[in-house]
């Protein structure tokens, strides 16, 4: 066999084994844009930041954040502790209303999506996350559990940045 041939054939079992997997092992990633953030950037630790404490829990038929509202000024670096008080797992998911909303139509195709963005955390019920981000840019954005349920169920909540 010649090697176009052999290198052809490789890719056909590679091809087929990836094809033939459970939906479970190909956990697909939350973007194929992570450089367009609509909030700013990545925070880094190592510079100034202030500290907001965000709340995740189910109460009263709701999923909800507290506090659901927040206002930093624009070029402020936030570092949010993130704490999941709540039975099930929850995201904090840092984007537009329009970007949010993109991504919540990709998570009910994928529920099982794992997430690696810098503006994303997953936090399991009793869990603490941490998330470091520099607001660079003007305006209103949002903070969503984009798990299949839990937005449509009230996680939402908003950013303004000054």
């Amino acid at each position: 066999m010649n090697r176009t041939m052999k290198a052809f054939a490789v890719a056909f079992v590679l091809g087929t084994a990836i094809h033939a997997m459970p939906p479970t092992l190909m956990q697909a990633s939350a973007h194929d844009d992570d450089d367009d953030f609509a909030a700013g950037e990545p925070g880094d630790p190592t510079k100034q930041f202030r500290t907001i404490e965000i709340t995740m829990s189910e109460r009263d038929g709701a999923m909800v954040y507290a506090p659901a509202s927040v206002e930093v000024a624009r070029g402020e670096q936030i570092q949010f502790v993130i704490r999941n008080a709540g039975a099930l797992k929850h995201e904090f998911h840092l984007a537009s209303v329009a970007q949010n909303a993109s991504h919540l139509i990709e998570m009910q195709k994928n529920p099982e999506m794992v997430h690696d963005e810098p503006n994303v955390q997953t936090v399991e019920p009793g869990g603490t996350a941490e998330l470091f981000w520099r607001f660079s840019k003007p305006g209103e954005f949002e903070f969503a559990c984009l798990i299949p349920g839990h937005y449509e169920a009230g996680m939402h909540g908003k950013v303004v940045v000054k």
